[in-house]
């Protein structure tokens, strides 16, 4: 007696790699693998939101770059990193082939998220103690942590770097002053 497989069971890959889960010989929804529609959404609503909060400033329209110049290059950016997303979603949803040994399809990475949300909860609570060096330093370093760096001196390294040349960017560039914190003397 031959057996076939579970129409439930099979799995295929399109040409991309993407995989593809077919239920008794369809989808079994339009939704199955577009979860990812939730992100180009949320990055949607918040260029909205930098839009109209930027048509609603009071600035003088007399300058240029302004204050809006940069605000407005966001709300582009956003909205193209929206609608590049949708269509890459679309055209390639994503369904888990395996469980990736958790016996659910997907999971949460608690000690991620919190090394993350605890990082730039120290960041924002320490910044004008720290000032952007340091505190931006220690937000990137935790970051890196959450993501699975292993390597904690390049990091710390790398991240003081970076922040670095975010400061004088800002400061030197255009003009605009971060907290000095620790470093330019302020208690």
């Amino acid at each position: 007696m031959s057996t076939s497989p579970d129409p439930a069971a099979v799995s295929t890959s399109d040409d991309a790699g993407h995989a593809r889960a077919d239920v008794e010989g369809g989808r079994d929804s339009w939704w199955a693998g577009r979860s990812g529609l939730v992100i180009p959404l949320i990055m949607a609503a918040v260029a909205t939101w930098l839009a109209v909060g930027n048509l609603t400033m009071a600035a003088p329209d007399d300058e240029f770059p302004g204050p809006t110049f940069v605000p407005w290059i966001l709300v582009v950016a956003g909205y193209v990193l929206a609608a590049l997303l949708v269509l890459e979603v679309l055209r390639h949803p994503r369904v888990p082939e395996h469980t990736h040994g958790h016996g659910r399809r997907t999971y949460t990475d608690w000690g991620a998220v919190a090394w993350c949300v605890g990082g730039f909860a120290l960041f924002a609570a320490t910044l004008d103690l720290l000032g952007w060096i340091l505190g931006a330093a220690v937000l990137f370093w935790c970051v890196a942590r959450g993501i699975g760096s292993t390597r904690p001196v390049f990091d710390a390294s790398l991240a003081l770097v970076v922040s670095s040349l975010v400061y004088l960017a800002f400061s030197v560039g255009l003009g605009l002053t971060l907290p000095s914190g620790l470093l330019g003397g302020g208690w």
